[in-house]
């Protein structure tokens, strides 16, 4: 199966941007980058690539992501992200 990348731009309110968090050591995560906009303190992007799609499955169903969704609930976060499959 193919590795799989995921482009993710997260909204929130530049005041509190600092209290979300990141989880950057998950099995089957071979790349996550958080990037600040220079010219957009509400917004972060996010650029990671697993190991394939099932990687991403039990990253997405982890504990610590319900614990990130617990946490988060009250920041006013909006995540929207696009799937993909990296160039050769």
């Amino acid at each position: 199966m193919p590795k799989l990348a995921l482009i993710a731009t997260v909204e929130v309110a530049p005041e509190k941007r600092d209290r979300a968090r990141s989880l950057r050591d998950e099995p089957g995560t071979l790349n996550f980058e958080i990037l600040v906009p220079r010219e957009d303190a509400a917004k972060l992007l996010i650029y990671e690539v697993y190991q394939d799609d099932a990687a991403f499955e039990a990253h997405r169903n982890a504990r610590s992501i319900a614990q990130f969704r617990e946490e988060s609930a009250g920041l006013g976060i909006k995540i929207s992200a696009t799937r993909c499959t990296p160039a050769a």
